[in-house]
């Protein structure tokens, strides 16, 4: 059995054009980073939502599915927890930022 060859090639190409600045034929990013990081957090203030409602809906004993509850409830703490650490590393690497002499 033959293992199938993987093509590096386009790849390649690609960080080439980056590296020396041929971006003509590479993708330009379609938003900027205070878009994507507002869209982020939106989705995290959904997802956070939907937790709460889950927590309310198994404290009243609206309760079809408690698999499907707790899951929901474990990906709530999860998004929160990513944001978290997202954060904390943001923190970090503006203070090293700060600490850089010039």
């Amino acid at each position: 059995m033959a293992i199938p060859a993987i093509d590096f090639i386009p790849a390649a190409a690609n960080l080439e054009q980056i590296a020396f600045g041929n971006t003509q034929g590479a993708a330009q990013p379609t938003q900027s980073f205070e878009t994507w990081m507002q869209s982020q957090i939106g989705e995290l203030n959904h997802t956070l939502g939907k937790g709460d409602a889950l927590a309310a809906r198994l404290a009243a004993g609206e309760t079809e599915n408690l698999h499907q509850i707790m899951i929901g409830m474990e990906e709530t703490k999860l998004a929160f927890q990513l944001a978290v650490q997202v954060r904390n590393r943001v923190l970090e690497a503006y203070q090293d930022i700060l600490r850089m002499q010039i």
